[in-house]
């Protein structure tokens, strides 16, 4: 059985956030038109004003005491009404499929009560099939769906409300 671990990122562990983000960036190289830059790593800019936001809050995944990925949450939302948006969210190729991912973004909408929204790339295969299996679990109150252009990029988004947890 896993121990799946979500805790909010420190200072000092934003770093360990962006070399993450070659990660992330590599998988998402699969569905965008993303180059590697002559030192072998994608060209990806640091992220200082993102931290800097009062509203970003990064977590890193722990998997059995073992780091496995991040999210983070912020308020960069689309949707009129939204609060809440899962920024990032990232799991190794090792975790994917054991309900890492799962789990991770039910303790976040338990963690954060209120409006939502959860967006994805059309192209991105692996995250449509994850949303659409996920999303009627997690929203028991359920959830309108939408469909936006976002930087030139058909993209899903879901929108609901967490509710407060039960006393």
């Amino acid at each position: 059985m896993l121990s799946i671990e979500l805790h909010v990122a420190q200072r000092d562990e934003l770093e360990t956030i962006e070399n993450l983000m070659q990660f992330y960036t590599y998988d998402f190289s699969e569905w965008l038109p993303l180059k590697l830059g002559e030192s072998g790593f994608f060209s990806i800019l640091p992220m200082p004003d993102y931290w800097r936001k009062p509203a970003t809050r990064p977590f890193l995944i722990k998997v059995n005491g073992e780091l496995a990925g991040f999210v983070t949450v912020d308020e960069d939302t689309h949707l009129q009404g939204a609060r809440y948006n899962i920024g990032y969210l990232f799991v190794s190729r090792r975790f994917r499929g054991q309900g890492v991912a799962r789990f991770v973004v039910s303790t976040l909408l338990s963690r954060l009560p209120g409006q939502w929204q959860i967006f994805h790339i059309e192209a991105n295969q692996p995250a449509r099939l994850f949303w659409v299996a996920v999303m009627p679990t997690l929203c028991a109150a359920g959830f309108t769906r939408h469909s936006l252009t976002v930087d030139g990029h058909s993209c899903t988004f879901y929108r609901f409300e967490s509710p407060l947890p039960s006393p």
